[in-house]
């Protein structure tokens, strides 16, 4: 199929917002695909160059991708930044440039179509060219497959680029379409979908082999699942009214998230967003060999930071250990971490995560022998759980986690059988979307950042509010490095960047704004650690923004 059918679908699905339309369009399209165009496709239509679970990255600049449009444009490169400005959307700026540029319809008009296999290769080569000269052979690549397309593929080309979609087709509506387009039971779909890590997959599954092979879909080790999540609660009283009375609590450690699979002797270990980080964590590898007593296993485990007093490390110091390539052995010694598991989907060929969280819990007792359990009490008793948050705190841990009783495993899914508790307000996962030069001694630094929330039915970035607080000197310095990687143009003092980063964000509360599109703004927002281990896609919605906003009102009187 061509690609140029692929982009056409994506358009129609950015002008409407009825979703029956949307799944109906997507799974009529999903079904006159080739077997082996259906995870491709699947991915694209979601942003992504690969499916999720692959390691490999594009590693292509904006800066990279604007030097090859000007190429391309010549003078009508200015059309990018009046559309940008316009509509803040990447792709369409590219769209209309392109448009724009008598050049580029000259030379298309002489080339076959792209197809959607052609250019899923055409990433991969790019994706793949590492080493010396790297940077000008993806170049060369990108430019290739831009001069090759019309401006509205070009425009979806980009998008899938840099992983901003945004026609409000997300996820769960894709589960919708491929239960759709093969006659497979929602149902089935979403748990296939949960265990294999991957819709596109799951959607190339179900096109070859039909209902019969995707309901019998296991964990395959080596391949992450995305994690289980947890929704707020206010306090401990709030855990156990939600739990029927008694609960689970555990220690929420100041550290991160770390999915282990183990086969042998072979151990790899994926962060949150099921990233391969094993390379940076060797000791840990060594110590998953010598203390999970199973011959194969998936087990969750957070990995904190450690000081010479063996309490907990900031969180950007562990930081610098996930993100180490180079060197890993001296960072080992200067920033030695410590292991805690708490839960364990599969074992031995058997899945876990439908029995009940008890039983995984014994199960993870069993399995392991010499790494520390995070610390728990079973209680239906408020004070015994105030006070044993209070020790948690005290330990220098960022609260507690409650975890119902009886509550499977659901990976993926955000709900009330895990609940976080912690002390202060609840902070807000936002993503930079742009950023200011300070003043004084911050003039040639990024110092001052926009904050957005995501809207979860239209994908858009909203901003809340912008701060200059939190970060170190040296965090600046960083930030601003990177930052300016992401850069898609400046307005003065104002760099309008790629949404990658994620940033945690603490405030005193959510007030009226007309001065942003949400009409809500964050007061003394300041940023409390960068979330490296999260992608822009797990940022906070404007949804929940809202709902927190709504909840102030319970204890005050509307304004």
């Amino acid at each position: 199929m061509d690609f140029r059918e692929l982009a056409e679908l994506c358009e129609r699905l950015s002008s409407t917002t009825k979703r029956n339309i949307m799944v109906d369009a997507v799974a009529e399209f999903i079904r006159r695909l080739e077997v082996d165009e259906v995870e491709p496709a699947v991915s694209m239509m979601l942003g992504r160059a690969f499916p999720r679970w692959d390691q490999r990255n594009l590693d292509v600049s904006w800066a990279t991708i604007s030097e090859i449009l000007k190429r391309l444009t010549k003078s009508y490169f200015p059309v990018f930044s009046k559309v940008f400005r316009d509509t803040g959307d990447i792709g369409e700026a590219v769209k209309a440039t392109l448009e724009s540029s008598r050049v580029h319809r000259q030379v298309v008009l002489f080339e076959r179509p792209l197809t959607i296999l052609e250019v899923r290769r055409i990433l991969e080569a790019i994706a793949e060219s590492t080493g010396p000269g790297s940077r000008e052979r993806k170049a060369r690549l990108v430019e290739g497959l831009l001069s090759r397309a019309s401006p509205l593929e070009a425009k979806y080309m980009i998008k899938v680029m840099i992983g901003e979609m945004r026609t409000g087709f997300q996820e769960g509506l894709m589960e919708l379409a491929v239960s759709k387009a093969f006659s497979i039971p929602l149902k089935v779909v979403r748990t296939a979908s949960m265990l294999v890590g991957d819709i596109g997959e799951v959607a190339y599954l179900c096109k070859k082999h039909g209902r019969e092979v995707i309901s019998k879909i296991g964990f395959k080790i080596f391949r992450p699942v995305k994690p289980m999540l947890a929704q707020m609660a206010g306090d401990p009283e709030e855990a156990l009214r939600e739990h029927g009375g008694t609960t689970a609590f555990e220690h929420k450690l100041d550290g991160a998230r770390i999915q282990i699979h183990k086969l042998g002797e072979e151990v790899r270990i994926f962060s949150r967003r099921l990233t391969d980080v094993t390379g940076s964590l060797p000791d840990v590898v060594d110590v998953v060999r010598g203390g999970v007593k199973a011959h194969e296993a998936i087990l969750e485990g957070e990995v904190i930071a450690i000081g010479e007093d063996g309490h907990p490390l900031p969180f950007q110091h562990l930081m610098r250990r996930f993100r180490r390539v180079y060197d890993v052995e001296r960072m080992v010694l200067e920033i030695p971490v410590k292991l805690y598991l708490f839960d364990i989907l599969y074992v031995d060929g058997e899945s876990l995560i439908e029995r009940p969280y008890t039983a995984r819990r014994a199960r993870l007792k069993e399995v392991v022998r010499g790494i520390p359990l995070t610390e728990q009490i079973v209680t239906s008793d408020p004070e015994e759980a105030r006070l044993f948050m209070e020790r948690a705190v005290n330990m220098g841990h960022e609260g507690l986690m409650a975890k119902r009783l009886d509550s499977p495993y659901t990976p993926g899914v955000r709900g009330k059988y895990w609940l976080k508790i912690k002390e202060t307000l609840e902070p807000l996962d936002l993503v930079i979307v742009a950023a200011e030069y300070g003043y004084g001694r911050r003039h040639g630094w990024l110092s001052d950042y926009y904050l957005a929330a995501r809207d979860e039915e239209t994908g858009e970035l909203l901003v809340v509010g912008k701060t200059f607080k939190g970060l170190t000197d040296q965090e600046i310095i960083e930030m601003t490095r990177r930052l300016k990687k992401l850069a898609v143009r400046e307005e003065g003092h104002r760099v309008i960047v790629q949404p990658q980063i994620v940033v945690e964000v603490a405030y005193n509360e959510i007030q009226r704004s007309p001065k942003y599109k949400c009409g809500m703004a964050l007061r003394f927002a300041r940023i409390t650690r960068i979330r490296d281990d999260k992608g822009p896609e797990e940022a906070d919605t404007i949804q929940k923004v809202r709902r927190i906003y709504e909840r102030q009102f319970e204890k005050k009187a509307r304004y």
